[in-house]
């Protein structure tokens, strides 16, 4: 039977993303930046934290590659990486008994968009 495995490298990686989203503020803040990219105050409203803590936060997660910034603009916008994080989320938010129907439902939204291009 083969077994998959990681390299020291890899695991390094990974287990430095996990330790970033070990914390629930930045976890909660990696789940809006599933939707539509936000920048940095509307998603200190939408989390109930200062944009100064937000910003800190979204310094961790891209050095970690969940997000990615894209200036328009004076403003920054932050989003998920690629469609393999938003998988990941999914089935932890399932994993743990959440309901993912709002998740499912921004990923269809911008499916269509996409197909409109």
């Amino acid at each position: 039977m083969a077994r998959s495995s990681l390299d020291e490298d890899q695991a390094t990686e990974l287990a430095e993303i996990f330790r970033v989203l070990g914390d629930p503020n930045r976890l909660r803040i990696a789940v809006i930046c599933l939707g539509e990219p936000l920048c940095v105050t509307d998603i200190a409203e939408c989390v109930g934290l200062s944009a100064a803590l937000v910003s800190h936060h979204l310094r961790l997660l891209k050095a970690a590659r969940f997000v990615q910034a894209k200036r328009r603009g004076k403003q920054v916008f932050y989003g998920t990486l690629d469609d393999r994080v938003r998988c990941v989320i999914w089935d932890m938010v399932g994993h743990v008994g959440g309901d993912t129907s709002a998740l499912e439902k921004q990923d269809n939204e911008r499916q269509t968009r996409r197909r409109k291009k």
